[in-house]
């Protein structure tokens, strides 16, 4: 299923990417579609953190949509690090060379 599918039919909400809500009195905006939940980035926290969150539970669907706010490029860098799955450090991956010197 394409995008919220399996959400909307299982559950009959208005999930869809930018869409605002309130869980448990939080606010924030539905960023991920996550299978069987919602990925929404809390007003208070950083862009890059989604929570995994039940459709029906304690969420409150507004008709308002909103643009999702942008994860820094540092952010984006050290997720594409992470979904590599590769042997090196985060430097190595950037390129970055080391030179530290061992203190005596």
């Amino acid at each position: 299923m394409i995008g919220f599918d399996y959400v909307r039919k299982a559950y009959g909400v208005p999930a869809c990417i930018g869409r605002v809500v309130s869980v448990y009195g939080k606010m924030g905006i539905i960023t991920a579609d996550r299978g069987h939940y919602i990925g929404v980035t809390f007003d208070t926290e950083k862009p890059q953190s989604i929570r995994n969150v039940h459709p029906v539970d304690g969420v409150k669907y507004f008709d308002i949509l909103a643009k999702p706010r942008k994860v820094g490029r540092s952010c984006r860098r050290y997720q594409e690090y992470l979904k590599s799955e590769c042997n090196e450090t985060f430097a190595e991956w950037l390129g970055i060379e080391t030179n530290r010197k061992a203190c005596k």
